[in-house]
């Protein structure tokens, strides 16, 4: 009886053993019905000059700080960035319209189609930078706004974010004018003026496209890119955004009779703060792995991702807590899988020995795709309800406060493009969709179509991404090259394709 029980026992653990291993060496690949498109060669470019080109724009100070810049009377260095557009890019200027978008200093251009019938191509970038941090620019090893060229890089705020795409996208374009093509779609150049303190340029840039019921086959914006090595694998990988997190910002806020410190109260003002804090830092959002965008990055990665990563991966239903606390003990990978609370302002009282009347704190969530801003709202209230006397609202900051995007499709011709660009750029690493964890110009667009795509046809290495926003912000004299070859093949792509 015991030799059968223990048959029985050892045959259901060796089905168990085979049922997982099936699992994880049929997990991964691409998705069903992403397109591979035969790609044309990008016109000539001249990529030493194009890499010039960069370093002129960056010298152009149009620095963004809060929201409403530039203020009127300081619009000078966006004024003189336009002005060196047309005289630098004179070709494009010749073939396309050029209108600046009411209310700002936002610019869309429109070269248009030979064919009506084809949906137009939308093409983003932005003209505004963040400011250096004072007392940091002698940290830099060339000035960062002097648009030096030194060791094959171009230095200077702008040069990642986002005049490096801004230069790539003029380079390409005026490239495809100087060589007679003429496009059968539509293709629209929208340069926003502010997305590094509002978008609010690029989200009255879709209003107006909207009011021309202009419906783009796809929408194309910075986010991603290439990178070597991938965090995930340790090699070669493209990532394209199809999503990108939502921004919500709270007001935490406890009011008290305040008074002397001499004779302080227990659960005071800032306690009663500290505590909330304190509960919605150990109590984070649940994760989700298993849906979009973040169930079909791990899915594509899986080839060139370790085997036991694989085995994991392909059964969550086992071993889902054991990939849930790896992928979230680092702040990349935590960011990726679930909704961030992040507490970033506190204020209370106004000297030492003063009780606090008003004790209050923000705290930023970045909202992941599998959320809304309503589940944030009753996460906060739930975690905090037994606090006496705190308020939650939500801050009028004026910056976003937008739930997150919608997930593009991988099943049409926009993905099918960008996934081919990428994987000739990289030599035919993975391509993978990914979760842009920041915010761009590109979550208004969503009102116009589903096709938003957040990628940059250019090959990264690591120690380059720490300049996004950072000290050294750089690009690489081929990565110039990159992406204004890359800019043209996508735009011959569209075009070409039925």
């Amino acid at each position: 009886m015991m030799k059968r029980l223990l048959f029985g026992v050892g045959g259901i653990v060796a089905v168990l053993i085979a049922f997982i291993l099936i699992r994880a060496f049929n997990y991964g690949g691409q998705a069903p019905g992403i397109q591979v498109i035969e790609l044309s060669p990008p016109p000539a470019i001249d990529i030493d000059r194009a890499a010039y080109n960069l370093g002129e724009a960056i010298r152009y100070q149009t620095v963004t700080v809060a929201r409403g810049d530039p203020r009127p009377g300081q619009e000078g260095p966006w004024l003189e960035l336009q002005a060196w557009m047309k005289t630098t890019y004179p070709d494009f200027h010749r073939v396309a319209t050029r209108e600046t978008v009411p209310g700002g200093l936002t610019l869309l251009y429109t070269w248009a189609g030979t064919d009506k019938d084809m949906a137009p191509l939308l093409l983003m970038a932005h003209q505004d930078v963040v400011p250096v941090n004072i007392g940091t620019e002698s940290d830099w090893d060339a000035p960062p706004f002097a648009g030096e060229i030194k060791d094959g890089y171009v230095y200077g705020r702008g040069a990642l974010d986002d005049k490096g795409s801004m230069v790539g996208l003029f380079e390409a374009l005026n490239a495809l004018a100087l060589d007679g093509f003429r496009p059968r779609r539509t293709i629209l150049l929208m340069l926003g003026h502010d997305e590094e303190v509002s978008g609010s340029g690029a989200a009255a840039g879709v209003d107006l496209l909207a009011s021309r019921q202009i419906v783009p086959e796809m929408v194309l914006d910075e986010g991603f890119m290439a990178v070597n090595p991938s965090p995930l694998t340790g090699k070669p990988m493209a990532f394209i955004g199809v999503a990108e997190k939502g921004y919500l910002s709270l007001n935490l806020t406890v009011k008290a009779a305040g008074g002397h410190s001499s004779t302080p109260p227990r659960d005071s003002a800032t306690v009663r703060i500290a505590r909330a804090l304190v509960a919605l830092d150990d109590n984070q959002m649940p994760s989700n792995l298993s849906e979009p965008p973040v169930s079909t990055l791990f899915r594509a990665a899986a080839p060139d991702l370790p085997f036991l990563t694989r085995l994991a991966l392909a059964n969550q239903w086992l071993f889902g807590g054991l990939v849930e606390s790896s992928i979230s003990s680092g702040p990349a990978g935590n960011a990726l899988i679930r909704t961030t609370t992040a507490p970033t302002m506190l204020t209370g009282s106004a000297k030492e020995n003063v009780l606090a009347q008003r004790a209050t704190a923000i705290v930023n969530f970045r909202i992941h795709p599998n959320d809304t801003e309503e589940d944030v709202l009753d996460h906060a209230r739930r975690l905090t309800n037994n606090i006496e006397g705190l308020e939650i609202t939500v801050a009028n900051s004026g910056i976003r406060g937008a739930g997150a995007s919608p997930v593009s499709p991988l099943d049409n011709l926009a993905y099918g493009v960008l996934s081919s660009v990428a994987h000739e750029l990289t030599d035919g690493a993975p391509v993978v969709p990914g979760l842009v964890l920041g915010a761009t110009d590109s979550r208004y667009a969503n009102a116009l179509t589903d096709n938003v795509y957040r990628f940059m046809p250019a090959l990264m290495e690591a120690e380059d991404l720490r300049g996004f926003h950072g000290t050294n912000e750089r690009l690489t004299v081929e990565n110039v090259g990159r992406l204004a070859r890359g800019y043209a093949q996508i735009i011959l792509a569209m075009d070409s394709a039925d």
